[in-house]
């Protein structure tokens, strides 16, 4: 299946075009595109299927328990398929079925281990503070962020291992990325990079492909392990102004 990927577009703020990549099969939106959710109008009508992922700003200043359903019900209205904590199998051209797996998968704090966390949340306090979200009416501060990634972590590896069913390849699509492998090369390994990514590299042998924004970064590596590779890959856009789009590839396209 061939797949164009977008991701951290921040139609919020940023001025960008979508276009259709030619051949593509399918859009991934892997989060971050409008943290006013109006931005997501220009995917309305897409020649091919589109999948979303939702990043984190797009819960800035809302109420994460009526923001999620909310969401679904306006990608309902564009014809966008929102994925959280949910599997699909499509079929593809030459009818393969490719699995999809995918969560917005927050951080967890757990990126340099249990011993670290404390130290990561107190960094993790200054991304969470720019969003201004809510859980349940209180602040969505970095416990709260941890207590739903345990939650989506949790489905995520189950799904994960789940043995091979009705599927031929599987892609996993989070928004925060899987592994320190993916930290931005400005940042490394400083604790605020556990709130752009996770340990989850002992999940990625359970996919062909990984798909993750998050990071105003771009990255294509391979992890090699006993049932051969992953491919992980982020295709972020980032902010114009801070030079982040520089190396985006808007009609980038995915084999898998």
């Amino acid at each position: 299946m061939r797949l164009q990927l977008l991701s951290d577009l921040h139609l919020e703020t940023e001025v960008f075009e979508p276009a259709p990549a030619p051949d593509a099969e399918l859009l991934v939106l892997a989060g971050d595109v409008d943290s006013s959710w109006g931005g997501l109008e220009k995917f309305r009508g897409w020649p091919v299927p589109v999948l979303f992922v939702a990043g984190n700003h797009e819960f800035d200043q809302r109420e994460l328990t009526q923001a999620w359903p909310q969401l679904r019900e306006r990608c309902t209205h564009l014809g966008l398929r929102l994925l959280e904590c949910e599997s699909l199998v499509l079929t593809d051209r030459s009818g393969r079925r490719i699995r999809f797996v995918a969560t917005i998968r927050w951080s967890d704090f757990d990126l340099f281990g249990a011993a670290q966390r404390a130290r990561a949340m107190r960094a993790g306090g200054y991304f969470v503070n720019i969003m201004r979200a809510t859980r349940g009416g209180r602040p969505l501060d970095a416990a709260a962020v941890r207590a739903e990634a345990l939650a989506c972590g949790a489905w995520l590896r189950s799904e994960l291992e789940r043995p091979r069913g009705e599927w031929d390849k599987t892609v996993a699509i989070t928004h925060f990325a899987p592994s320190l492998r993916s930290a931005d090369p400005r940042y490394g390994a400083q604790p605020g990079s556990a709130s752009f990514c996770n340990a989850d590299d002992a999940l990625l042998p359970h996919a062909e492909l990984w798909i993750h924004g998050h990071l105003h970064c771009q990255h294509d590596y391979a992890i090699a392990h006993e049932h051969g590779t992953t491919r992980v890959v982020c295709n972020a856009r980032g902010h114009a102004r801070k030079g982040e789009a520089e190396g985006h590839r808007p009609l980038l396209v995915l084999e898998v």
